[in-house]
């Protein structure tokens, strides 16, 4: 055990001879992880993780997680049932290309996947589900339009799935092997790219997009004039999660997109779907606002307060338009704003979804059911608390 006398250039000197010894070049760390004494698995392995909890004397009992987050101690059983049964379900249903049936199985698609694989915990390196992951980080890649960007797969132009594979990327950069990810197979070496590589080219494409549009915001083709916040919440969370770890995005960005939101959120708290158009019953954008003002850190603003009260009071309604995409809203903006209320409402949440989970794991919805089954994880995925994008 390391002594508590253990000054931080120490605990950095121990931590880089740890990373050379390793291999340096597989090995990453965010920006601001070691500062924060955060124990995540970002950067690799299980001993990272016990060394980023222990480096930094008189921050380990505020700032890191805890020990029994990380290994599923505190976690409800319910919950790990649920998740344990979808994660089978997921790894054994996997096309041989990495990608899963279903009647929107694009990137983003494969997106949620992963991030479902990913969310509980489970190595994506050595663990059970290692080989799904990396098929399924191939294939976004594979997908991926070289010259524009685009994470989206063929006949699949909508933003949607390039905001969700972005994201996927951001959860898997720096904690993915690049070394193992194309190892033993037969893809042209012209054709692959690593993780970061993808990811930069996803950020350009979403950038230019931006840059382009008249709302400074996105709509479902890249080229699209118009914005409404379903997809641009999609996107800004991609951007907001490659710069959580640790990829530099201009803070205009960023802040052009939130301005769209705060445009369209109303004194109520309600949200629009574009600028003048209400377009039906606005709870899940209203959760969309909510998460994005609070990842980008606007807490502190106005509009912030209106639509994190706005779904506080409306936490105990249960909502049957694309319920598996207001689940997974909801619960990352309910914890972000109101840890009681989320709760209360992870509680009732997972309740039902037991109720709905088919006998082989599976959740059915329009979609398909990967699309459902990897929801579903991610709405219980704060019960885990493991994907840096899902921190408060």
């Amino acid at each position: 055990m390391l002594s508590s006398k253990t000054d931080v250039k120490g605990s950095i000197d121990i931590m880089n001879w740890f990373v050379e010894k390793n291999d340096a070049t597989q090995w990453r760390l965010p920006k601001g992880w070691l500062e924060r004494g955060k124990c995540c698995r970002r950067g690799g392995g299980w001993l990272l993780a016990v060394l980023g909890c222990f480096l930094i004397p008189g921050e380990r009992s505020v700032k890191a997680q805890s020990s029994a987050l990380r290994y599923g101690e505190g976690v409800p059983p319910a919950v790990r049932r649920i998740t344990e049964r979808a994660l089978d379900y997921l790894a054994t249903t996997q096309l041989p290309d990495g990608s899963w049936a279903g009647s929107q199985n694009g990137a983003g698609v494969t997106g949620i996947c992963v991030m479902g694989l990913m969310a509980s915990g489970e190595d994506p390196d050595f663990g059970p589900y290692a080989q799904v992951i990396r098929r399924a980080l191939r294939r976004i890649i594979l997908d991926q339009d070289a010259t524009t960007g685009l994470l989206t797969g063929e006949g699949h132009g909508s933003m949607y799935h390039h905001g969700f594979a972005q994201l996927a990327l951001s959860e898997a950069y720096g904690v993915v092997n690049e070394r193992l990810l194309w190892e033993g197979t037969a893809i042209p070496v012209e054709d692959r790219r690593s993780i970061a590589e993808a990811l930069e080219l996803a950020i350009r494409c979403v950038l230019t997009a931006q840059r382009e549009n008249a709302w400074k915001a996105w709509r479902y083709s890249p080229g699209s004039t118009d914005a409404d916040t379903t997809v641009s919440g999609t996107v800004l969370m991609g951007l907001l999660g490659a710069r959580n770890s640790g990829i530099e995005i201009p803070d205009e960005a960023i802040e052009e997109a939130l301005g769209f939101f705060r445009t369209n959120t109303g004194p109520d708290g309600n949200v629009a779907y574009q600028p003048g158009r209400s377009h039906g019953d606005g709870i899940t954008r209203t959760a969309i606002a909510t998460l994005v003002y609070a990842v980008a850190k606007r807490k502190h603003s106005m509009e912030y307060q209106r639509v994190a009260e706005s779904i506080r009071r409306r936490a105990a309604e249960n909502v049957n338009a694309h319920p598996f995409y207001y689940r997974y809203y909801m619960a990352q903006a309910l914890f972000q704003s109101d840890l009681e209320t989320w709760k209360t409402w992870n509680q009732r949440i997972t309740g039902q979804l037991q109720q709905m989970q088919a006998q082989d794991g599976s959740f059915a919805s329009g979609y398909g059911k990967a699309y459902a089954t990897g929801m579903s994880v991610l709405a219980l995925a704060l019960n885990y608390r493991l994907l840096p994008v899902y921190e408060r």
